[in-house]
């Protein structure tokens, strides 16, 4: 903790458009301060497709027509003013076929510490960090956290979310998935504790949660279950099976582990998925953080590993987090994958996938194509890094999750190539839209892996799916704004993909499908594959370009007058309700428009398409994650999470979600507390 304030000097004075200073230096170790990871020579902008390059790259896949999404996923959050402010002025009915009717707020300030909800609608936290899940575990005591308490608690900073009803309880029954993505020790420790304590209880509060829920009945709110048998956390001791090609690899055994197969720990997940058996994905993002190393390798470095001393000190209490020692060596390589739990078996053994490639995955999200193989995408969040796609070998088999959760072991890999359609002097860095009207154009996917062998010259598999960074590089794959959760609406099986920003863009280095220099702001990508989710060719547009239109000319919403929608800034999670319109949640809007992070609706059809409406707003520096909307059960959830960032142990900034007063005595809060919060029509009675 006593080192804060020099992480925080790499981006004291260089966040304007991005998050806040001590997010920056704890969720992601400062990436933007640090140097670009890619420096491959990739071009930006691409006019013409090489065919022959095309056709040697395609992939042998049969099968065209829609896709059939199979099980929902998705999630979102709701919120009510828990200390009594009034609901944000009105802007409009919703509409546009979704169940949850609401009239949209006005943006909240970023001064604001509160939960904003529209008119009618109530907000209740669902779970919050330090809340004891098992019958044994101790009671959230602020002042006394060690390890072995948080073992026992719900962890720190919830992003990914999903809450699946239990089948056979009539909506009563359900469990709830959360991942914890990092912790700011700053807020959650007296500055007094001693500092192993201090390392070994914030370790305990990364991981995941599976918490069993209950209530009433649908429309109702829920409340966790302490003791269910489903109850489960995922610790850093925790040991994860590698699967696919890349286990077993060279590049994957470690001293405690010869054998390259087994893992122990998941850290850094931030978005994920729910897949049609059941299963969650979760994705290992800035790992790279948490590894001391004093003389990274170009793989390394690719990945965002640097000599800076990693201030959390993970490597103090457990040596293979220090690179610089034969035990650390090649652990870093066993985190950046994408991890799958079953929920509903706690006794399984959680997996990282290695046939989707190690990067930093936002998350994954799978759907099965009429071919009926699984597809899975995936955006690689870092300027100027990539979007992915997995088909998988093997096909689906209804009811059969045994075989089903075999999928994602074996298949082919890809990485997208976008191509504008516009005159390259019409795509000039300013966003101002082409002659055409629309940013736009073509795509194709490029294959890295077939059968469980490389595509890519000079590489191994093992070495594809591992450095799948530079693997991407070779094969000439667009660089893309940061390209974050990618999902499939289940009305039409479009793809969405949210690019949250990328100030670091020139205006030599624009593209059609990243047309804007300085990209603070963010868009939201469109992609509409040729035949079904299996397929190699794509067409794209850019749904939105997104901003304030009271202050910047390059705002752009799908053609939807600009006047009349509601600001969005920094797009991170994507979501869809059961009419098919796309909500999206932000990161970052506290630096960029000056509001508070929050949740919109976005409708894709009809002549309203590009109308955004603002359905909540989250406390003072938090972020809105996460989002799962069960609009036919008149539902919506969201991780919040870092409430407060700005704060410290006695300046704290938040008192989200409690709102008891600072000085109340331990154990009860005075705190913020990172939560899933439950969003629902009634009275407030929070």
């Amino acid at each position: 903790m006593s080192d804060l304030k020099n992480r925080l000097l790499p981006m004291l004075g260089h966040v304007s458009g991005k998050r806040s200073a001590v997010t920056c230096a704890l969720k992601c170790g400062n990436a933007c301060a640090q140097g670009v990871c890619n420096t491959s020579s990739n071009n930006y902008f691409r006019d013409v497709v090489s065919a022959e390059f095309s056709r040697r790259n395609m992939l042998g896949v049969s099968g065209a027509g829609v896709l059939a999404l199979m099980f929902g996923g998705g999630a979102a959050a709701n919120a009510g003013s828990a200390t009594g402010l009034a609901p944000a002025a009105k802007v409009g009915q919703a509409g546009n076929g979704s169940k949850l009717k609401f009239t949209g707020i006005d943006g909240v300030a970023n001064t604001v510490d509160d939960v904003v909800v529209p008119k009618g609608y109530n907000w209740k936290p669902v779970i919050r960090w330090g809340d004891p899940l098992f019958n044994d575990s101790a009671e959230f005591d602020p002042e006394n956290q060690t390890p072995e308490s948080q073992a026992g608690q719900f962890g720190y900073n919830n992003d990914y979310l999903d809450i699946i009803e239990i089948p056979g309880t009539n909506g009563k029954r359900a469990v709830l998935f959360a991942n914890h993505e990092y912790t700011n020790e700053n807020l959650m420790f007296p500055p007094t504790m001693d500092p192993s304590v201090v390392r070994r209880t914030a370790m305990a509060a990364h991981g995941l949660s599976v918490v069993e829920l209950r209530r009433k009945g649908k429309g109702q709110p829920w409340e966790y279950v302490r003791g269910a048998k489903l109850n489960r956390r995922f610790l850093m001791d925790t040991e994860y099976e590698l699967t696919g090609p890349a286990a077993g690899s060279k590049l994957l055994q470690t001293q405690a582990d010869p054998t390259g197969r087994k893992v122990l720990g998941t850290q850094n997940n931030c978005a994920g998925g729910t897949t049609p058996w059941g299963t969650i994905l979760s994705g290992e993002e800035n790992f790279n953080q948490y590894f001391k190393v004093s003389n990274p390798s170009d793989e390394q470095r690719r990945y965002g590993l640097t000599n800076t001393n990693p201030s959390r000190g993970w490597h103090v209490e457990e040596t293979r987090f220090d690179a610089d020692l034969p035990e650390g060596k090649n652990e870093d390589n066993r985190f950046g994958w994408i991890v799958e739990v079953d929920p509903f078996d706690p006794t399984s053994t959680p997996r990282k996938h290695t046939a989707l490639g190690r990067f930093k995955h936002e998350g994954a999200n799978v759907t099965i194509a009429k071919s009926g193989h699984v597809v899975s995408y995936s955006g690689d969040d870092e300027r100027f890094d990539y979007l992915y796609k997995f088909v998988s070998k093997g096909k689906y088999v209804e009811g059969d999750k045994k075989h089903n959760m075999t999928l994602l072991t074996e298949g082919d890999l890809f990485v997208a190539s976008f191509t504008g359609n516009s005159p390259r002097n019409q795509i000039d860095g300013s966003g101002v839209l082409p002659s055409d009207g629309s940013f736009d154009g073509t795509g194709h996917w490029i294959q890295l892996t077939k059968d469980g062998k490389s595509l890519v010259p000079g590489m191994e598999i093992d070495q594809v799916l591992v450095y799948t960074r530079l693997a991407a590089d070779k094969m000439g794959a667009t660089k893309m704004d940061r390209p974050e959760d990618v999902e499939v609406n289940p009305h039409t099986g479009k793809v969405y993909m949210a690019c949250t920003n990328n100030t670091k863009r020139t205006a030599a280095e624009v593209d059609e499908a990243n047309p804007r220099a300085n990209n603070k702001h963010g868009h939201i990508v469109e992609i509409t594959e040729t035949g079904d989710q299996a397929s190699t060719e794509f067409t794209w547009n850019l749904l939105l370009v997104a901003g304030d239109p009271a202050v910047d000319e390059s705002v752009y919403f799908a053609g939807y007058p600009a006047d009349k929608v509601q600001p969005l800034s920094c797009p991170d999670n994507v979501a869809f309700d059961s009419a098919g319109n796309l909500w999206i949640s932000t990161d970052g809007q506290p630096g960029t428009i000056q509001r508070n992070d929050a949740l919109y609706r976005v409708t894709l059809e009809g002549p309203e398409r590009g109308k955004v409406e603002q359905f909540m707003a989250v406390p003072i520096d938090g972020e809105t994650c996460g989002p799962v909307i069960h609009d036919e059960d008149g539902m919506v959830y969201v991780a919040v999470q870092h409430p407060g960032e700005d704060g410290s142990w006695d300046k704290q900034r938040s008192l989200f979600p409690d709102y008891l007063p600072a000085g109340t005595p331990s154990g009860k809060g005075g705190l913020p507390r990172p939560s899933v919060i439950q969003m629902y029509k009634g009275k407030n009675g929070h």
